[in-house]
């Protein structure tokens, strides 16, 4: 309480004065025209009473800081006129300082913690970046005279920049301007308005010192990057300008992008081209969910005219099928056609032995700058007898050819989820199991409880909140031992999936040795420009964080590419604002951007927007009316913050949207744009007239009815 009241009075304090200052008109003596009318008489009263007039001068340039009061310029001008080049530079450069320091204190007291509480999640984003790097963000600021100081001063309070750094970082980044400033008052007899002060010529020298802390940020990084590499020597030549280590879609996408810059670059990769996704992961996941979906059409003959369908199938021939749609897709990532781009492709095993040098069936590559594109594996939680059964994974589950009678899936994610569903599809009795209170636990709670009630109606039997303890054997049958609510729960099973994610490959090649960093995650330590803590060595995909697609493997690429190969001109921070996602089941499940309760938790003004698929000609048609697109807006904007789509095609239908939020496009511009009918993208376009109906001008409609009932007589 006491807090409080010293707040208000505080507060009321600063209204006082400012109020008085206004009140009594005194910024008139605050002009220019003002101070060369009095100059004579205030010179002739300094000469006679110096270092009283300094210290009255000294704390009313103080005062008009800490208020943010106008005057400042011209008190700066006045001091060059009367005192002096070297003694006004001195008592301004102080004066200025510790008024700017008063005014960031008093908002930090007043404002700081209400901003934090209420606008907190939204500025993670800006603290970290004043913790990482507010010294040359303030620097900038201070130097460039396009900002008012009085803004910095009460912004800067609301941030977690320390209160001496302010203060130092002020004085040095102010003084060139005070000097600037404090010049010219010194020549103010030929001077007739601040616009021969603010001539473009000055204005443009001041832009000019804006790019001394770019400069000396340049500096800085270069002296911690020599620092990082002092103990590794140089080579004084290089076989290579990159080396990329992993061939997935990291690897290649680097590698690709090196060699159409003409770059010389290397590409070793220990095991298959084309890494998880094409062997293990997106490919033959996507050819199975296809197989299984034709079995469920069959199952659904009645929806679409039919009596009866029957498909018999084996599953080897299935799993076989598989197979061949991941032969298919191989050469896209062939060792041909990347030797043909220009890239050499190296299979082995590698090894950093230091930052410009990287080991490979007993050469040693020499190179300017390395990526780690190693990806991830599945991760294997450590449960008690798990390591006595052959328990299968995203890695080996392609290997099956007889189908499992009684499948458990551990995990509710994406591969989870999908992999539950098209095994039950081709009749295995499953059961999943997830230890979180729901599946999917990234989408809403209502996605991931449709998506459930589908599983359970197609004969899965979803088990949440239920953490597995240890698996046994006993009497030759396997048993999966989970606790739920305090309830101990035994699932028998043939087989088991193990599906509770990925874990990043970071070991058994050099970097521990280097000294790389590893997050607790697992995953490398990067900066923006997906750099590590030994600069010429960068990461991209799974290995990196904080996304494990396959899309954003292929986006961080591109920078950790450019970087790697032109760092030296210009580096390019990894642009995360718009990332979609689609997990497969059926029906789909796709994201971009926020969701409900994400805006929720962000504490947004928002409001939602729906489209049921039920509505849709084209959905209706196919049999296919389930689900929805949800969308968050601003409210009263059509701004796209995030969009939600169950459905089918959810994964195609969300490109429209994620276009939209990449390049700023509005619900308005999706509804004025034709699609053609009748389609499922028609759903985009509905949606955006949901929200266009929920905006309609009333009051507007209202005289354009009086309007048209004029028109009739």
């Amino acid at each position: 309480m006491a807090g409080r009241w010293n707040k208000i009075l505080i507060l009321g304090a600063i209204v006082l004065l400012v109020g008085l200052f206004f009140a009594f008109d005194l910024q008139r003596f605050l002009t220019l025209a003002e101070l060369k009318l009095r100059q004579e008489a205030f010179q002739s009263y300094y000469a006679a009473n110096q270092s009283l007039t300094l210290a009255g001068y000294f704390c009313l340039y103080v005062a008009v800081t800490a208020l943010s009061l106008p005057g400042a310029a011209v008190m700066t001008l006045a001091g060059g006129a009367l005192f002096g080049f070297w003694p006004a530079l001195v008592v301004v450069s102080f004066a200025s300082t510790i008024g700017a320091t008063l005014a960031f204190l008093v908002s930090r007291f007043l404002l700081r913690d209400w901003v934090q509480a209420r606008f907190g999640q939204r500025l993670i984003a800006i603290n970290s970046g004043v913790e990482r790097e507010g010294v040359f963000y303030l620097f900038s600021l201070r130097l460039v005279p396009l900002f008012p100081f009085f803004v910095i001063n009460l912004l800067m309070g609301l941030t977690p920049m320390k209160a001496l750094s302010f203060y130092w970082v002020s004085q040095i980044g102010m003084l060139a301007g005070t000097m600037v400033f404090v010049n010219a008052g010194t020549q103010l007899g030929q001077i007739e308005s601040l616009g021969g002060i603010l001539s473009p010529g000055l204005i443009f020298s001041f832009v000019l010192l804006g790019l001394f802390p770019l400069l000396a940020k340049k500096i800085l990084d270069l002296a911690k990057s020599r620092k990082s590499l002092a103990r590794f020597p140089k080579p004084k030549k290089f076989d290579y300008n990159l080396v990329v280590i992993g061939a997935g879609s990291a690897g290649l996408v680097s590698s690709y992008i090196a060699a159409a810059v003409k770059a010389k670059i290397a590409l070793i990769e220990q095991d298959q081209m084309g890494g998880d996704c094409l062997n293990t992961g997106c490919v033959p996941s996507k050819a199975l969910i296809r197989s299984a979906k034709m079995l469920a059409y069959g199952r659904r003959a009645k929806e679409f005219g039919f009596q009866r369908t029957e498909t018999a199938f084996d599953f080897a021939q299935v799993m076989e099928r598989v197979q061949r749609v991941v032969t298919k897709v191989e050469p896209h990532d062939s060792v041909e056609r990347y030797t043909e781009l220009g890239v050499e492709v190296i299979a082995g095993a590698a090894r950093i032995t230091s930052p410009y040098s990287v080991e490979v069936n007993g050469r040693t590559l020499t190179t300017r700058n390395i990526i780690i594109a190693t990806g991830a594996s599945p991760l294997v939680p450590p449960i008690p007898g798990l390591d006595q059964v052959d328990f299968l994974t995203s890695d080996n589950l392609w290997q099956l050819r007889q189908l499992p009678r009684r499948l458990l899936v551990l995990g509710g994610g994406p591969i989870g989820c999908e992999m539950t569903q098209a095994f039950a599809r081709f009749g295995a009795e499953v059961t999943q199991v997830e230890m979180a209170p729901r599946i999917m636990g990234r989408e809403d709670p209502e996605v991931a409880e449709f998506i459930r009630q589908r599983f359970v109606a197609e004969g899965v039997r979803v088990l949440t909140s239920h953490a597995a303890t240890e698996v046994l054997q006993r009497g030759g049958e396997k048993v999966l031992v989970c606790e739920a609510e305090g309830t101990r729960v035994e699932i028998p099973f043939d087989a088991i999936l193990v599906a509770v994610g990925r874990r990043p490959r970071t070991e058994g090649f050099g970097l521990e040795e280097l000294g790389v960093t590893v997050t607790p995650r697992g995953t490398l330590q990067t900066d923006p420009f997906l750099r590590t803590n030994i600069p010429n060595i960068l990461c991209a995909g799974d290995v990196a964080g904080p996304y494990q697609f396959t899309h954003t493997a292929g986006h961080q690429a591109w920078y950790a590419a450019v970087n790697a190969l032109f760092g030296q001109f210009k580096s390019f921070r990894v642009d995360y604002r718009v990332i979609p996602w689609c997990t497969f089941t059926d029906p789909e499940v796709a994201r971009v951007g926020l969701n409900e309760s994400e805006a929720r938790e962000q504490g947004l003004d928002f409001e939602l927007t729906r489209y049921q698929l039920k509505e849709l000609d084209r959905a209706i048609a196919e049999e296919e009316d389930h689900g929805w697109i949800q969308v968050v807006t601003p409210r009263g904007k059509d701004r796209i913050l995030g969009a939600t789509i169950v459905g089918p095609h959810a994964g195609d239908l969300l490109a429209e949207f994620t276009l939209a939020m990449k390049h700023g496009i509005g619900l308005n511009k999706i509804l004025a744009t034709i699609h053609p009918y009748p389609t499922l993208a028609e759903a985009s376009k509905a949606t955006a007239g949901e929200w266009k109906r929920a905006h309609v001008p009333e009051k507007l409609l209202g005289w354009v009815k009086k309007y048209h009932d004029w028109r009739r007589g």
